[in-house]
């Protein structure tokens, strides 16, 4: 006869039954959960506005900790805008916004009278029938240009923000500049907009007034940023969390690299000998980098792309040109300097400290006193109208300006440009950072009066350019001149093309630098290649995966991502950024000069300054380059007691942030929240009413009861 097993092993065994169910049934719940979850949320893709600092304020925009929701509402009109002011039945809400409404007026309003019931703003891509969209301010890094630092100037030598005619981005809304306390969410995809605009009408957009009744379509948008108050204060917080909490930081600084190049090589001197020389030089420079509010949107097509195509057209020219010269030529891309010209400030340092260029280089340091002429090329936004500036009487201005008259009377390029212009009030370029050191630096300014209604906005591309590409380089090779006897290229690109109105442009300038550095005028009838002009921009403007970006990598280099490159200065990390890794290859494919018979190991084993690369052809070539970078960082970051609220240095840093999304999903109404309440309070209570029982009757419902009095020895049960 087999013993009994006993009451407290079979009740081990009913409860070790009772947790596996258990566990299945949450196991099966969780499955569905998780189903549940993909079909209560529906994630939008898009582009988010994310916060900066500077020494004394904090502009962009900040979600709540953990995201911030808001029910949809679409703004049609300015009555719109009052619903929400005035009515707002169901808050907060996350206004949908097209560009032609969103205006400084309107989003001020929605921040500052609706702030209360507003939790998101979310901007709509839609272009049709816009006449400007800007958010930069009307006076571009305001408080880092010359004039600023000159305290009895009259007002019509300063840049004015009220004054739209005196200032040089008259359709600026400043909104770059403000802080705004909800997250502002771009969304450019047509399917994305159709997915705000259906949940919108289908649950939101009819009975307004009594909207709080029913279950409204609503919007997530998670961006946290971590930073607050200023830079001054969030470096400080930074500093004291990271004692305690090593890697900790709420904002960096941004930072990035200049690219620069020389027309020729400069030597290598021992070490013992890299002292200031009597070198001569000829700076030109331009800017690299745009900005936008939102994150990863914006090509600064006409504010930066081309006076940057332009440099480098002037340069690859003046390398084809010039095959030798007493001055040397250098070519500078500043990065940064839409942020109150951290990279043209940072190379101002460097040449009053000797630390340009840097040591590894092998060559001589260069100082400010060896920069004969400086020419700055600032916004072209009209390519046939050039001006002259300068800041103090400049004899080279006058001669600059003469040269450009002169051969566009020559060649019949059809640009005006008049008398040299002396003003304090100068255009936003890097040549400020030069002035505010020595007013009577020689520095001449080229640039257009303004002309860009998009400038430093998402809408500034391509189509604001009016470019086509028309992707030449199969039959012609752009790495060489272009010869002017073949007119305007009309049956390439069409009448009043941009690729040949950057010819002309950059051809005249680079005459005119010619001739200022040899004495005579340039007798040949060769230009810029328009065709190089037109890769330039199809590499910047649409795709990164293009023959240009291709010549300058090695034959057997793997295509890249074919999104053209960010040129937003971002911050300091262990990789080179993409347009500033791809503007020192170009430069190194169109200013290096060729060696010939040489192999890839050989041209390998030669190291820097030799570079393989597969060229014109693709089939691969050795070139000795004169390219290289320099560190764009403000110095203001450099000395641990700088005063932030100076605005001797730039002082712009960029929060961190955790998560950046976005979803939509269906808030339930008051009734159904109510409802759904109620039914979970009644399931508690008949919860505790049944485990009440279950616990109360345990002896019957799980022990089998024993009448035997004799003891049994006690063995394992098995179950």
């Amino acid at each position: 006869m087999f013993p009994r097993p006993s009451p407290i092993g079979a009740e081990w065994c009913s409860w070790r039954l009772v947790a596996f169910l258990l566990l299945s049934l949450q196991i099966g719940l969780g499955a569905n959960g998780q189903r549940m979850k993909d079909n209560m949320y529906t994630a939008v893709n898009g582009a988010h506005c994310f916060r900066r600092l500077n020494g004394t304020h904090v502009t962009g925009c900040s979600s709540k900790n953990g995201g911030s929701v808001g029910v949809l509402h679409l703004i049609s009109s300015k009555e719109d805008i009052d619903f929400i002011v005035h009515k707002h039945p169901s808050p907060p809400y996350a206004p949908i916004i097209l560009p032609a409404l969103y205006t400084r007026e309107n989003i001020l309003r929605l921040r500052d009278e609706a702030g209360p019931y507003v939790s998101v703003l979310v901007l709509m891509n839609n272009a049709s029938g816009l006449e400007q969209f800007s958010q930069e301010s009307r006076c571009p890094n305001q408080y880092s240009g010359l004039a600023s630092m000159l305290k009895q100037i009259a007002d019509d030598q300063r840049c004015s923000v009220d004054r739209a005619e005196d200032s040089w981005n008259p359709w600026g809304s400043g909104l770059l500049l403000e802080d705004f306390p909800f997250p502002i969410f771009y969304v450019a995809g047509v399917s994305e907009m159709e997915k705000l605009l259906d949940c919108y009408e289908r649950f939101n957009a009819h009975d307004l007034d009594h909207q709080h009744q029913r279950s409204l379509c609503a919007i997530e948008v998670k961006a946290f940023m971590s930073a607050a108050v200023s830079t001054d204060i969030c470096m400080r917080r930074s500093n004291t969390y990271n004692s305690l909490i090593p890697a900790t930081k709420f904002c960096d600084p941004l930072q990035g690299k200049n690219v620069y190049a020389t027309l020729f090589p400069r030597p290598v001197v021992p070490e013992e000998q890299r002292v200031e020389g009597p070198e001569r030089i000829v700076l030109v420079s331009t800017r690299t980098d745009t900005t936008t509010m939102f994150d990863g949107v914006g090509l600064g097509a006409m504010d930066s792309v081309v006076p940057f195509a332009v440099l480098v057209s002037v340069a690859h020219f003046l390398s084809k040109a010039l095959p030798n010269n007493d001055r040397n030529v250098l070519f500078l891309f500043f990065n940064g300097e839409s942020y109150d010209y951290i990279g043209s400030q940072r190379f101002v340092y460097d040449l009053q400290t000797g630390a340009f260029p840097s040591r590894s280089t092998q060559t001589k340091p260069i100082s400010m006193d060896n920069i004969e002429l400086m020419i700055d090329l600032g916004s072209l936004d009209n390519l046939t109208d050039l001006h002259v500036y300068h800041a103090a009487p400049q004899p080279m201005a006058t001669k600059v300006a003469e040269l450009l008259r002169k051969i566009n009377q020559s060649f019949g390029f059809g640009i005006q440009s008049g008398q040299p212009v002396l003003t304090s009030n100068l255009p936003p370029v890097s040549a400020h950072s030069f002035l505010r050191e020595n007013i009577t630096f020689p520095a001449v300014i080229v640039a257009s009066k303004p002309g860009n209604r998009y400038y430093h906005s998402i809408y500034d591309d391509q189509e604001n350019l009016h470019y086509r590409y028309r992707n030449l380089s199969r039959r012609y090779d752009f790495t060489q001149l272009e010869d002017l006897d073949l007119g305007d290229r009309s049956d390439l690109y069409g009448k009043d093309s941009i690729q040949m109105r950057i010819r002309n442009a950059s051809t005249l300038i680079g005459m005119s630098i010619y001739e200022l550095l040899v004495g005579r005028a340039y007798d040949q009838r060769n230009g810029t290649s328009s065709v190089l002009i037109d890769e330039f921009l199809h590499c910047f403007l649409e795709s990164a995966d293009c023959p240009l970006f291709r010549a300058t990598v090695k034959p057997d280099s793997p295509h890249v991502y074919p999104a053209p490159p960010s040129r937003y200065i971002s911050v300091h990390t262990t990789l080179t950024a993409d347009a500033t890794g791809w503007t020192y290859r170009v430069l190194g494919l169109l200013l290096g000069q060729k060696v010939e018979n040489v192999t890839k190991a050989d041209c390998a084993a030669m190291h820097l300054p030799y570079q393989w690369m597969a060229g014109y052809d693709g089939a691969g070539e050795c070139r000795r380059t004169t390219q290289n970078m320099s560190l764009a960082l403000s110095p203001a970051f450099t000395n641990d007691t700088y005063d932030f609220s100076s605005y001797r240095y730039s002082t712009w840093t960029e929060s961190t942030w955790s998560e950046m999304s976005a979803r939509i999903f269906l808030r339930p109404s008051p009734a159904h929240e109510t409802l759904t309440l109620s039914i979970g309070i009644v399931v508690m209570v008949i919860s505790f009413v049944l485990v009440f029982l279950i616990n109360s009757r345990s002896d019957v419902l799980f022990n089998q009861g024993s009448t035997s009095t004799i003891p049994i020895a006690t063995q394992p049960t098995q179950c």
